[in-house]
């Protein structure tokens, strides 16, 4: 393969982004669909994914390729900028203290509290009754 590639991982809630980057037009595909039919042409969703190229004036440079699992839409996306981001910072190294300092490399690492025993979820009781 001719083509050279920068690649770079995401991970947020239970969703898992691998991102591919390749010189091109700025089209963004997820799983193999165009972004908006996999976002569904959510604004936000969409301006969410551009955000690590729009910090960087980088818009229609680079061609992303997508790979996502787990979770759900919020997370997914939120997995993808994440990946997006890595590959980036590995394109290019001058650019990892820009997208450090925008808060684009850092994982967020809220996952879902597991259920204990005797509860109905992680922290739900039983409702007290005195009689």
């Amino acid at each position: 393969m001719a083509d050279n590639y920068h690649y770079g991982l995401g991970r947020r809630k239970s969703a898992t982004a691998r991102a591919r980057l390749t010189s091109g037009k700025g089209k963004i595909t997820i799983n193999k669909l165009p972004i908006e039919d996999y976002l569904d042409k959510s604004e936000r969703l969409i301006w969410e994914l551009h955000q690590p190229f729009e910090l960087l004036d980088m818009t229609g440079k680079y061609d992303v390729s997508l790979l996502i699992s787990g979770g759900g839409m919020h997370g997914q996306v939120g997995a993808a900028k994440l990946a997006i981001s890595n590959a980036l910072a590995d394109m290019n190294e001058d650019l990892r203290s820009t997208l450090k300092r925008a808060g684009l490399l850092k994982r967020d690492p809220r996952e879902k509290e597991r259920k204990k025993y005797g509860l109905k979820r992680a922290r739900k009781k039983e409702q007290f009754s005195k009689r």
